[in-house]
């Protein structure tokens, strides 16, 4: 009885690999690198730190500039000394009478320039001239009032006469000097007002006195010297 024939060529018990099929991707294109900053944390303590810096760094500046107003505004408002001169100073008549006692007769001539350095107006009452011998005094004249605008000059023109007036403690000292022919008087110019600043009158005034050598025969000025006070 013949054997069937068996197929040499068994069937296997795993299915034989199948070839991998490979899908085709894209390439990726690359990116552009990014830039990045990186920010320093600072501690909270540290933090609060430097805001109250800023803090006072503000409040100091801020005091700064409020004092610094102020101070232009002082310098504004803050009134400044008269300036005054003696443009013109002229003894007219310069007379010693020994009989029945030592007497003086005097003509003066005065000019005086009044400047105002302060930004407000000058309002004053009258100016005051005063005549003297040796500390003596001899006579006086009060002027009429007036007014100098704010930065700006006024002149003002005073004329004293004086007769006859009586030389009571330097008498010999008077007589001395009619014979050297040359009498010293002094004279003392002083004018007193207010500046007019927003509500308020705030008083000034201004001062200087003059020596003055004359000579009695001719009432030429031999000498003269001015100086504020």
């Amino acid at each position: 009885m013949a054997k069937q024939g068996t197929n040499s060529t068994e069937s296997p018990l795993l299915p034989h690999p199948s070839t991998p099929h490979f899908t085709s991707t894209s390439e990726v294109p690359d990116r552009e690198p990014q830039d990045y900053i990186l920010l320093p944390t600072f501690p909270r303590g540290r933090r609060r730190s430097l805001l109250r810096y800023c803090r006072c760094s503000s409040s100091l500046l801020a005091s700064a500039t409020v004092l610094a107003l102020l101070g232009l505004v002082l310098f504004f408002i803050w009134p400044s000394k008269l300036e005054m001169r003696t443009v013109r100073l002229k003894f007219d008549r310069v007379r010693v009478s020994t009989q029945p006692a030592v007497a003086v007769s005097i003509d003066l001539h005065l000019r005086i320039r009044i400047r105002n350095p302060n930004f407000f107006a000058f309002h004053y009452d009258g100016l005051f001239v005063a005549v003297g011998y040796r500390g003596e005094p001899i006579g006086y004249i009060l002027s009429a009032g007036g007014k100098v605008k704010a930065r700006g000059a006024s002149y003002v023109d005073v004329e004293l006469q004086i007769d006859g007036v009586q030389v009571l403690h330097n008498v010999f000292y008077l007589i001395e000097d009619l014979i050297r022919r040359s009498i010293q008087f002094d004279t003392i110019t002083e004018v007193k007002g207010f500046l007019h600043i927003l509500f308020f009158d705030i008083p000034i005034k201004g001062e200087f006195s003059c020596s003055v050598d004359v000579n009695p025969e001719n009432q030429t000025t031999i000498k003269q010297y001015c100086y504020p006070e």
